[in-house]
Parts: structure tokens; C-alpha cells; sequence
């Protein structure tokens, strides 16, 4: 559930910016709202599983996760659909480690534990890989509420059963809970994100924009500080000091704000921009799901017999290539010269996951390998966020100045074509698929014209500030991991490269 939700919501968001009458910033509220506590609350989790029991843990998670499924069935507004959205992520950030940790108490034998973990990873590949498909019939044939409303059988049937039979498991020794750095954090982090992604409608110069952002600095900055004296942090920032460490989890990041970006603009484009229903969209874009679940075990194969260096210089090289290619995309583009770029995004993206986890077992002590992994997977989920919204801002902005420039191009007055740029732009892509009247200064076969290619155009910025990133990343993974690294935990001598992900992914629930 977990892992086919936010493959899903991607695919459904014109659908339900139509619904709910929602701005091109609501619909980035939409993914940050669940993958925002996601990562705010996926270093804790952990914790309160080991203190509290890792059953109640996960049973938690799925109550919170089925109760924000429900709400956002029903959503009859876009705030009620963004409250549920927040309850489903921080039920996610539960049922994610939570899952894993159930799995590893249950299963004291490794060998045993060890296929029974691959078996869990091998079904979270295959929602990754099938979430676009099965999301574009759900949506194209029952609407977009069913893709939530899908989750309550699976987790009623998974609650039931769990109850009575999952047992019961502590950590005795557990560490104790960084309440203040657990405040500060999710405080530095939602500061941030709300000032990133109201900046495109208030303006960087805002008063309320520059308090958010000062505010964040400030709650980031605190945050750093407390974990340098606390006995027990939430993040011990030594584990910094290693630059495979940092650079592992940088690029985590980096890819985090990559990947599910350029899905969120992609399903854009090809329903608002193209005009593909749902359902067609869904295959469109399965070049970046299917390149990601073939590449992943080539490269958890490949980082374990060589080095994680290899793979992730490849993947970060190959999908900002990817990225490049794609800045000739134009309104009009036919899928015969896009399908293979898509599928280089994908098949980077597969290339850097497994490795960039290897990485970061590698650069932390053995005795530290839960911390170590969790950290890397809030990593991924804080660029998420970041990405959303960092780059929807970005082709917010871009997309209302386009329109004003083309406008200008066409004859029309600067002050008539800010005012129609202004009216539009917080539409987004789906502008251009809804019917204009009253008296305009052009046609509105042109206006719809000129509003597809001004999306086009600033999607051309997001995908050059991706694929430099990707570049620099790789960079600096040439640069400072060694050539010659083997990991050193003995999960990653492991043969199956699925077994590898989901067993330093267990450490994330069970804080080693």
C-alpha cells in the first residue's frame, strides 16, 4: 500500500485538481502533505517500535494509514484531501520499518529471514513497477477516489490477521526518544517546505514567505545544535564525518527530488498537454518504472561483487542524460522520441538505489547500520519533498512568465497578458484543457496554444536544474568514494541484490 500510493497519486493529480478545484501548489501540497511526516517521523519510528513494541508499531501505522485513506476518498474539499494525506504519511512512516521490524523478530534464523525480507522486497519492486498501470485503470474506469478507497480491504484483511497472530517484540536496551529534536525537525522542515511552495503565489519577498524561511533556518540551525548535546540524538551528526556517508545520503536526496519530480510533471504533461487519459498516461510512463525495476538488480548485483561507485556513477550520469534529452520536449513531441529517454531515467534511477544504500552501510559503523540506513531513507523522502517543491515552484514561475512573454510575441499588451497569465497560471498544464469565454484579446484555440507551450517551456528549466544536479552528484561520488570499497556488512554479501535492499532496509525499523 505504502509503495503503490505514491506511485498512483502522481498519475491522479489533474484528475483531481479538476475534482477538488485545486491550484498547481495544492497539487504539490498533495505529495509533499504524505511524503513531509513521512520523512519527519521515519527516524523515530524506529525508536518507538524498539520502546513501545514493533506490533503496536506497525498496527498503528496501518490504522492511521486506512483512516487517511478513507478521508481522502471522501475529500469533499482540497484541505480536507491535504489533512488525510498527512495522516497517511505519518501512519507510512510507521507501517514502512514497522513492516520490517515485525518481519525480522519473527524470523530469528537469517537464512529464513533473509527470504522471507527478499519476498517483501520483491512485492514492493513489483507495486513500484505496476503502481502506473493498476492506477490508470482504477482512475480510468472507477475515478480517482478508488485508488485510496482500495486500501481499506488489504489493510482490514492485514489487521486482522495481524492482531492475533504477529508477536509481541522489544528492545530492551532501546534508546531513548529525542523529543526535542523530533519537534525541531518536523517544525524546521514544514517552515521550509510552506515557504518553498507559497513563494510562486506570495512572492520571495513576502513578509510571511521571509518569516517561514527565516523561521526554518532557525528551527534547522536549533536542531543542530541539540543533537551535538543530547546523550541519545535523533541524528548523531558525527556519522557526517565520513564523505561516503555525506555523499550517499546527499545524493539520496538528490535522487528523492529527481525521481518522483519528474513523474509529477510527466503525468502533466501527457494529460493536460497531450491530452492521454489517465489510463494511457499510466503506460506512457512506465519506461521510468519498468528501467527501475530491471537496472535495481543488475546494480545490487554489481555494487556487491565491485564497488557501489560504479553503479551509482553510471545512474547519475545516464539519467542526467536522460534529464538533458528531455529539454527538447515540445507540446507536440510524439512518444516514438521520448519512450527511450524516459526509459534512461528509469534505468539510472534503478542503477543508484541499491548502490546508494550499500554506500551508506559502508560509510557508517557496523554498530550503527540501523541509524545509518533509516538516515539514507529520510534522506530520500526529505528530497522528495524538496523536489516537489523547489521544482513546482520553479515551472510555477516560469509557466506565468511564459505565458505573458508569448502573449507580448502575439500583440497583445503587457498589462492584458499579466492579467491573463495571472488567471491561468495557478492551473498549471490543466489550463490548457479548460474552456475559456468572455472577450479575450486572441482566440482560445491560440490561448490554449500558447499555454501548453508555455508549461512545456518551463518544464525545460526543471529538467535542466535535475540534470545538473545529477551531474554534480556524480562528481562527487567520482571524487570521494574510493575505487576499490566493498562493503562490509555481512547483509550485503548476500547474493540476491533484493535481499540486500530489504535486509539494511529492516535495520531502519529495529535500530539495529
Amino acid at each position: 500500500m505504502v509503495f503503490l500510493d505514491n506511485s498512483i497519486v502522481t498519475l491522479a493529480l489533474p484528475t483531481i485538481q479538476t475534482s477538488l478545484h485545486a491550484h498547481l501548489s495544492d497539487l504539490q501540497w498533495t505529495i509533499d502533505a504524505y511524503t513531509l511526516p513521512f520523512a519527519a517521523f521515519l527516524l523515530t519510528a524506529g525508536t518507538l517500535g524498539d520502546r513501545f513494541g514493533r506490533k503496536r508499531l506497525f498496527l498503528s501505522g496501518l490504522v492511521l494509514f486506512l483512516l487517511g485513506s478513507l478521508a481522502c476518498g471522501f475529500a469533499p474539499t482540497i484541505s480536507w484531501f491535504l489533512f488525510a494525506r498527512v495522516l497517511q504519511g505519518v501512519g507510512a512512516a510507521a507501517l514502512s520499518p514497522g513492516s520490517l521490524a515485525v518481519l525480522a523478530s519473527a524470523f530469528p534464523d537469517a537464512r529464513a529471514r533473509a527470504k522471507v525480507i527478499g519476498l517483501w522486497a520483491g512485492i514492493s519492486g513489483i507495486a513500484l513497477a505496476a503502481g502506473p498501470l493498476i492506477g490508470g485503470l482504477l482512475i480510468q474506469f472507477a475515478g480517482w477516489p478508488v485508488i485510496f478507497f482500495i486500501n481499506v480491504p488489504v489493510g482490514l484483511v492485514a489487521l486482522a490477521l495481524g492482531w492475533p497472530t504477529l508477536v509481541e517484540s522489544r528492545n530492551p536496551d532501546a534508546q531513548r526518544i529525542d523529543l526535542l529534536g523530533q519537534i525541531l525537525v518536523i517544525g524546521g522542515l514544514t517552515c521550509l517546505t510552506i515557504g518553498l511552495i507559497e513563494s510562486s503565489s506570495l512572492g520571495w519577498t513576502s513578509p510571511a514567505i521571509l518569516g517561514f524561511l527565516i523561521a526554518a533556518l532557525v528551527l534547522v540551525v536549533a536542531f543542530l545544535l541539540v543533537e551535538t548535546r543530547v546523550r541519545e540524538p535523533l541524528l548523531p551528526l558525527g556519522l557526517f564525518k565520513n564523505p561516503v556517508f555525506s555523499v550517499a545520503n546527499l545524493a539520496s536526496l538528490v535522487l528523492g527530488g529527481t525521481v518522483l519530480a519528474t513523474v509529477f510533471f510527466m503525468a502533466q504533461y501527457f494529460q493536460s498537454v497531450q491530452g492521454y487519459t489517465v489510463l494511457a498516461t499510466g503506460l506512457l510512463t512506465l519506461p521510468i518504472t519498468m528501467g527501475t525495476f530491471v537496472s535495481a538488480p543488475i546494480a545490487g548485483r554489481l555494487a556487491a561483487r565491485t564497488s557501489p561507485r560504479l553503479p551509482i556513477v553510471l545512474g547519475t550520469l545516464l539519467s542526467a542524460g536522460g534529464m538533458f534529452l528531455l529539454m527538447d520536449l515540445q507540446p507536440t513531441t510524439s512518444y516514438v522520441s521520448m519512450w527511450w529517454k524516459l526509459a534512461m531515467l528509469g534505468i539510472g534511477f534503478g542503477l543508484m538505489l541499491p548502490a546508494l544504500t550499500i554506500s551508506v552501510l559502508a560509510g557508517t559503523p557496523p554498530n550503527r547500520t540501523g541509524l545509518g540506513s533509516s538516515v539514507a531513507s529520510t534522506s530520500r523522502q526529505i528530497g522528495v519533498t524538496l523536489g516537489i517543491a523547489v521544482l513546482g515552484d520553479f515551472v510555477l514561475q516560469g509557466f506565468s512568465n511564459n505565458i505573458v512573454s508569448q502573449l507580448v510575441q502575439r500583440g497583445v499588451p503587457r498589462s492584458i497578458s499579466a492579467a491573463i497569465a495571472s488567471k491561468v497560471a495557478a492551473a498549471g498544464a490543466q489550463a490548457s484543457q479548460v474552456p475559456l469565454s468572455g472577450r479575450l484579446p486572441i482566440s482560445p484555440a491560440v490561448l490554449h496554444q500558447v499555454i501548453g507551450q508555455a508549461f512545456v517551456d518551463a518544464l525545460h528549466g526543471s529538467f535542466l536544474i535535475t540534470g545538473i544536479a545529477l551531474f554534480v552528484t556524480s562528481l562527487l561520488v567520482i571524487l570521494l568514494f574510493p575505487k576499490k570499497q566493498r562493503p562490509t556488512t555481512e547483509s550485503v554479501k548476500s547474493t540476491d541484490p533484493q535481499v540486500v535492499n530489504a535486509e539494511l532496509a529492516v535495520s531502519a525499523g529495529s535500530k539495529g
